[in-house]
């Protein structure tokens, strides 16, 4: 039994009704409570978010998410870690040491409407969105070396040889 210091009035609160999806869209949040939690099998951990949105009609709603950091499947555990680093990009945030760090700092995330294909219940995806300026650039590829220009001639032009072997196949 749980005894209130004073009578709780509910008639002057409105009640929670059920949970509904937040729709799809991009949206201005910040994490306000993150921990390290077990997995249902108990043989990994996941770090849950807890987050909220900050603007529009939206504003205080609150969505999650969480992290398989801690898992036995090598790329369960690569798709949180990318997902980390997309979270601290998004942030600003690149070192990090605690998920306390990420706290209340505004992010922009952009949130979809999961169905999930065994027929459950849809669940809102969230995914953090890099600021343009800040996104990791992919590695340079090296130039293509440029061919050397021929020059025009008046002569019937013929058909290129094929060699008599594949190249792949010619005794060094």
């Amino acid at each position: 039994m749980a005894r209130f210091d004073t009578t709780f009035d509910a008639s002057g609160v409105e009640p929670l009704t059920g949970y509904e999806l937040l729709p799809a869209g991009d949206y201005l949040a910040q994490i306000v409570e993150s921990e390290m939690r077990p997995t249902r099998s108990g043989t990994g951990e996941y770090l849950w978010i807890g987050m909220d949105i900050l603007e529009g009609q939206y504003q205080g709603r609150k969505v999650y998410d969480q992290l398989n950091l801690i898992n036995q499947n090598p790329t369960t555990v690569e798709m949180a870690q990318r997902t980390l680093s997309a979270i601290c990009h998004a942030t600003g945030e690149l070192h990090v040491s605690d998920s306390e760090d990420l706290h209340f700092k505004p992010m922009t995330i952009r949130v979809s409407i999961r169905k999930p294909k065994d027929g459950g219940q849809e669940r809102n995806q969230i995914r953090y969105l890099v600021p343009k300026d800040e996104a990791p650039t992919a590695p340079a590829r090296p130039a293509a070396p440029q061919r050397p220009v021929r020059p025009a001639t008046t002569a019937t032009p013929t058909a290129p040889q094929r060699p008599n072997a594949a190249p792949w196949k010619a005794k060094a």
